[in-house]
């Protein structure tokens, strides 16, 4: 379905997420991947989504099949992407032009050779053909009713070898009636202040509308985007966390965040900006990588504070250390806990998770010194919300929060003949005054008291059934000899509409998993509204 926005037609966002994007080692996209992502990048309201190349391959081929019957588009339009004619034939009955029409796209982008170098070596043609093809290829699909775009493949490379050559190629798909014309940094040696001066140079000789791709390999791709931007590019080709060939294109998030926060520029419908971590974070999902946490605007981390100096001034004014408000983009502000810690930081993080401190600051000072004995110990918070949520009440309240008493555990790992193993735990607790000794079986000896622990508890705390364990990452800290090191192990639990991360630390692993796990089970039971044991 066609869709219609609500922007006009001055400046576009062009997503090549489902082409560029799939080109990243490691994501191998289905039709129905590429399904989710288009409603995902349409739900975001970028005005152009490229669906792949119709007819290279049978799945793009089915992609655009199902897209039109599929997919409501409400913001965006689909785009076919394939290449200029064969050198020596016609448009018209070119196969590979074909396919384009035959996608049903309303819009088509078109791959045309701009180094003359690629021309001869790689088209293997004269640069009098090449041009006779951009301009046939472009002409013909025009008087077919399509919107045509022009990807000059390697035109910065070929610029600096044959700028006349390069221009032309540009000029000659205008003349033949491309809406935009986009300058592709195709092996990503781009710099920003080269970027702005050699778009500044060819629109001012070519007229034409210019876009800009660029890809990462300088880890400029934003930066040369913006620098494109200011010389007057009109069209930005970006995708969904930069994922594509080799390091990547321009990430989609952080051009689109400057175009609208910093260049004032309106290029998605209205409120749609504010859903942009969620839809990084959605996207990031279907191809199924985690999704950076450092990463601009959207990554969990990008409003994270750590410094206890950074909490006070942030105290008094939260713009003093952001550079926008989150919420802008769907993100929100945390405070870090850890050795670096003051009262600042420990009162805004009690107030996120909704414990009132009161202004006590004998109570705040116990509890920054706490946070620093145990971190000197090995322990780590900033990584573990759910167990410094523990030690902050355990403080406010004068003693732990208990829903159970544990009176021994122990795990067993047997080595049998036959090469198989064994693992047992048994755990003895005492849970609303009546004293429960379980034993379970494991996979490994910390499965085996997870589950032990969880036979102990689920009669008398039905709630418990809901927990799962969802990640369980192991560090050795700093010592003398690897095995009589301390070690850290945080594991993060879910019970279904939240997760939560806890953190132990021993002498071994067993003894350390103990106490994230004794963390991960209390939290849990708070989490679910349960009312401690006396």
């Amino acid at each position: 379905m066609t869709a219609t926005s609500e922007l006009d037609d001055s400046f576009h966002v062009f997503d090549t997420t489902l082409r560029d994007g799939a080109q990243r080692e490691g994501i191998n996209l289905t039709v129905a991947d590429k399904l989710a992502i288009a409603r995902h990048l349409d739900d975001f309201g970028v005005g152009f989504i490229e669906g792949g190349w119709p007819g290279a391959n049978p799945r793009d081929t089915e992609f655009f099949a199902r897209a039109r019957q599929e997919v409501d588009f409400r913001h965006a339009q689909l785009v076919a992407f394939g290449s200029t004619r064969r050198a020596g034939a016609t448009a018209a009955e070119d196969h590979q032009v074909k396919a384009l029409l035959d996608s049903g796209a309303e819009v088509i982008t078109l791959v045309a050779k701009s180094h003359d170098r690629h021309v001869e070596l790689a088209l293997r043609t004269t640069l009098d053909e090449n041009l006779a093809m951009v301009a046939d290829t472009v002409s013909h699909l025009k008087a077919q009713g399509r919107r045509v775009f022009v990807d000059c493949e390697h035109f910065f490379d070929g610029y600096r070898a044959n700028p006349e050559y390069a221009k032309s190629v540009v000029r000659t798909a205008s003349e033949a009636g491309a809406d935009v014309v986009i300058l592709c940094d195709t092996n990503g040696g781009m710099l920003p202040a080269q970027v702005q001066a050699v778009v500044a140079t060819v629109l001012a000789d070519t007229g034409a509308r210019l876009g800009i791709h660029a890809q990462d390999d300088t880890g400029c791709a934003v930066a040369n985007t913006l620098a494109a931007v200011d010389a007057g590019a009109t069209h930005v080709q970006c995708t969904a966390n930069g994922y594509g060939e080799r390091v990547g294109n321009a990430n989609l998030f952080p051009v689109v965040a400057a175009l609208e926060l910093k260049y004032g520029k309106r290029v998605l419908p209205e409120g749609r900006l504010r859903e942009m971590t969620r839809i990084s974070h959605a996207v990031a999902e279907v191809v199924n990588l985690t999704p950076s946490t450092h990463q601009p605007y959207v990554g969990v981390s990008a409003f994270a504070h750590k410094a206890g100096l950074h909490a006070s001034a942030i105290k008094v004014d939260p713009d003093l250390y952001q550079h926008i408000d989150p919420e802008l983009v769907g993100n929100t502000m945390r405070m870090l806990v850890s050795d670096m810690a003051g009262r600042a930081s420990i009162e805004l993080k009690g107030k996120e998770l909704g414990i009132d401190l009161g202004g006590d600051r004998e109570l705040v000072g116990r509890v920054v010194e706490r946070v620093k004995e145990r971190e000197l110990a090995g322990y780590s918070y900033e990584a573990a919300d759910a167990s410094f949520e523990l030690l902050l009440r355990a403080e406010a309240e004068g003693r732990p929060l208990k829903y159970f008493e544990v009176e021994s555990w122990r795990a067993i790992t047997e080595d049998r003949p036959d090469g198989s193993h064994a693992n047992e735990a048994t755990v003895k607790l005492w849970a609303k005054g009546e004293r429960i000794v379980a034993t379970a079986e494991g996979n490994g000896p910390v499965n085996a008291l997870d589950r032990s622990l969880r036979v102990a508890l689920e009669k008398i705390y039905p709630e418990l059934a809901k927990l799962d364990l969802v990640d369980y990452k192991v560090r050795i800290l700093e010592g003398v000899h690897g095995t009589q090191s301390t070690t850290r192990v945080l594991i993060s639990t879910s019970d279904g509409t939240g997760e939560w991360a806890t953190v132990g630390v021993g002498e071994n692993v067993i003894a350390a998993s103990w106490q994230a796990l004794e963390d991960a089970y209390t939290y849990g039971l708070l989490r679910a509204g349960v009312t401690p044991a006396e």
